[in-house]
């Protein structure tokens, strides 16, 4: 039987203006005194990669973790495909398309290849693990997205930084999600790897789902962005088309400095 691959979920019911698919408004979240997010807004659509990117402990990982269900805002509202929606956990956000690679990927290192990409939903017949299936599905995922491990039935602990990034998004695929979000997906990788994850993020703009994209590597933004989101002191600093922008207002609005500022002052691009 030919490997099944999931289609990119189906979003030609929706009614948003420019294919809304995942939001924020007026967010914010507090730990004690300090204030991580402050009236955030955040627009993700369908078929765009949207980077986010801002200096430590500007609130990327709290926007993150809101919008994939670990914290709940302490106001505003989450928006999936334009409905205001309430995550109580990770998995209402899985059920409702948002899938997340954290930088930890999650993978359990004993276990196979195909096991984690269906860790915790495990198709069976009869109590039984259906294996044939698990990996049927496993491969068809990895061969749509170049995905290129040395067998479905290696454990996770011998593959590459590269490899086991790309079983985590595989696994964020077959749970279906119409958005995915990368928390610095390259940190630890080299060129040839980080190359391969930005082609696979392309496929999944390509098959119209919407990637969010968290990193620290101002090349990486301008090479597979469509949109660049910078957060400065848990606030939105400001949004730009990656086409009509360059590192230095980018870095400008990191730094808080005026335009030219940055680069005038020859801080890194």
């Amino acid at each position: 039987m030919d490997p099944v691959v999931p289609a990119a979920p189906d979003l030609s019911d929706q009614t948003q203006p420019e294919d809304l698919l995942l939001g924020l408004r007026s967010v914010s979240k507090a730990f004690g005194s300090i204030r991580a997010l402050v009236d955030v807004d955040f627009d993700l659509r369908a078929g765009e990669i949207v980077a986010v990117v801002g200096d430590n402990g500007a609130g990327k990982s709290t926007m993150v973790k809101i919008l994939s269900g670990v914290y709940p805002p302490d106001d505003g509202t989450v928006l999936v495909r334009g409905q205001e929606i309430r995550f109580r956990s990770p998995a209402d956000a899985y059920a409702n398309g948002i899938a997340t690679v954290f930088q930890d990927l999650a993978l359990v290192e004993a276990l196979d290849v195909a096991r984690n990409v269906f860790l915790g939903r495990e198709p069976s017949r009869f109590g039984i693990v259906a294996r044939r299936e698990m990996d049927r599905e496993t491969l068809g995922v990895f061969t749509t997205f170049g995905i290129n491990v040395p067998s479905i039935s290696r454990t996770v602990a011998l593959l590459s930084g590269g490899q086991r990034q790309g079983v985590a998004i595989a696994r964020a695929v077959l749970r279906g999600g119409a958005a995915v979000i990368m928390d610095e997906p390259t940190a630890a990788l080299g060129v040839r790897e980080t190359a391969h994850v930005l082609d696979i993020m392309r496929k999944l703009r390509d098959q119209g789902r919407g990637v969010v994209v968290v990193s620290h590597n101002l090349e990486l933004v301008f090479d597979v962005a469509d949109r660049i989101h910078v957060v400065r002191l848990g606030r939105t600093a400001g949004v730009r088309d990656a086409t009509r922008t360059d590192h230095s207002e980018i870095v400008s609005l990191i730094m808080g400095a005026r335009a030219g500022t940055a680069a005038a002052a020859g801080l890194p691009s």
